[in-house]
C-alpha cells in the first residue's frame, strides 16, 4: 500500500473514533524496527499520530540487533501500561524476551514480510486494519497470557527449528532487498533450493529425543502455536496440536529429503492437503514439555527462532514456559 493511501485511510479510521480525554489514554511504547520490510519514517509517524487517539504514546527506533529485549526490559520497568512492536517477526521476539515474566502487555502492528505473530493474535495484516484494531484494544482493553518456546536460552513466540528451516532463513535474511520484494514467494524459491542443493545429497542428519524415543532425521521444526507461517494470509501448518496457550509444543521431524517425497510434502504443507504430520518421511509429536535435538555427527547445525537465523548448535533443547507472556489483542 502507498504511503498516499495509507495516509488516507488512517485518516478515515480516525474521522470513525470519538475523542477521549488524555488522562483516561493508557501509556504505550511503540518499539519500531526502522530497517523493517514495511516500515518508513512517513509510516512510522502516521501510525504514531493515529494511536494517539486513544494511547499516551512513545515511540523508540531500535538500532541494533537485540536493541529491542534493552527496550521493552526498560518499558516494563518504568510502568507502561502496554508496550506495541512495529517491525517484523524478529522484532516482536526480542520484545517477547525484554517483557517476559514482567505482567506487562505486548502487542504488535505488521511491519515485517509474514507477521506471524500479529496474525496468530488475529491482528489483521494490513496496516490500517491493523491500527484500527489497536485503536479499538484500547476501548476493550482484555490482557491474557500465552506460553513461550524456549530454546538454548532464546524464548520464541511461535516456532523454532533446526535444519532445513533454519537454512532458508539464513539465505533469506542474508539478501533483504529480494526478502523485501518478492516476500513469501523469495521464501518459497530458497526453501526448493535449499532444498535441492543441500537436502538431497549428504544432508546434515540429527538425533531428536523426545522422552524414552529417539528418531532419526534432517530438519525438525517445534511450535508452540497453531500455524507454523503463513503464505500471504494462508495459514501453512506443519506441526499439529500446539496453542498460544496449550501448555505444551509440538514437532514434526522430517526423517529424509527425497525428490519423490517433495511434491507430496509441498501439497501437505502450502496446499493444506492431508497434514504434512501424516506424511511417511515425517515423524510428529505431540503434547511435549521438552524434546532435544543433537547432531547425529558433531556437524553445527543452523538454529531459526520465530523465523531469524539464531546460529548454529550441536545441540539444542527445546522446553515450554506455560503463561510467560502477558498480551493485548
Amino acid at each position: 500500500m502507498s504511503d498516499f493511501s495509507t495516509q488516507t485511510g488512517v485518516e478515515r479510521v480516525l474521522a470513525t473514533l470519538e475523542p477521549i480525554d488524555a488522562a483516561d489514554r493508557r501509556r504505550a511504547l511503540v518499539i519500531v524496527n526502522p530497517f523493517a520490510t514495511a516500515v518508513s519514517d512517513r509510516l512510522r509517524n502516521l501510525v504514531v499520530n493515529a494511536l494517539a487517539a486513544r494511547y499516551e504514546v512513545e515511540a523508540v527506533e531500535t538500532q541494533a540487533r537485540g536493541h529491542a529485549i534493552e527496550i521493552a526490559r526498560r518499558a516494563a520497568h518504568e510502568g507502561y501500561d502496554i508496550v506495541i512492536a512495529f517491525g517484523g517477526d524478529g522484532t516482536v521476539n526480542e520484545a517477547a524476551n525484554g517483557l517476559a515474566g514482567s505482567g506487562t502487555p505486548l502487542s504488535c502492528l505488521p511491519g515485517g514480510s509474514a507477521n506471524v505473530f500479529c496474525k496468530l493474535l488475529g491482528i489483521p495484516g494490513e496496516i490500517v486494519d491493523a491500527t484500527q484494531h489497536l485503536l479499538r484494544v484500547a476501548d476493550h482493553f482484555a490482557p491474557r497470557q500465552i506460553d513461550l518456546g524456549e530454546v538454548e536460552g532464546r524464548l520464541y513466540t511461535f516456532s523454532a527449528g533446526v535444519g532445513m528451516d533454519a537454512d532458508v532463513v539464513r539465505t533469506v535474511d542474508s539478501r533483504p532487498r529480494m526478502k523485501a520484494r518478492f516476500g513469501p514467494y523469495y521464501f518459497l524459491g530458497a526453501a526448493l533450493s535449499t532444498f535441492a542443493g543441500h537436502y538431497l545429497i549428504r544432508p546434515p542428519r540429527m538425533f531428536v529425543s523426545v522422552g524414552d524415543e529417539t528418531v532419526v532425521g534432517v530438519t525438525t521444526i517445534v511450535q508452540n502455536a497453531t500455524h507454523y507461517t503463513y503464505f500471504h494470509d494462508r495459514p501453512i501448518d506443519l506441526a499439529a496440536g500446539a496453542t498460544l496457550d496449550g501448555g505444551t509444543l509440538s514437532s514434526v521431524v522430517l526423517r529424509r529429503a527425497t525428490l519423490l517425497g517433495a511434491p507430496s510434502l509441498l501439497a501437505r504443507g502450502v496446499l493444506g492437503r492431508g497434514g504434512v504430520a501424516g506424511h511417511r518421511q515425517v515423524a510428529s509429536f505431540q503434547q511435549v514439555t521438552s524434546m532435544t535435538v543433537s547432531s547425529a555427527a558433531g556437524r553445527p547445525l543452523p538454529l531459526q527462532v520465530d523465523g531469524d537465523h539464531f546460529g548454529e548448535v550441536t545441540q539444542a533443547r527445546f522446553t515450554i514456559r506455560p503463561g510467560a507472556l502477558t498480551v493485548v489483542a
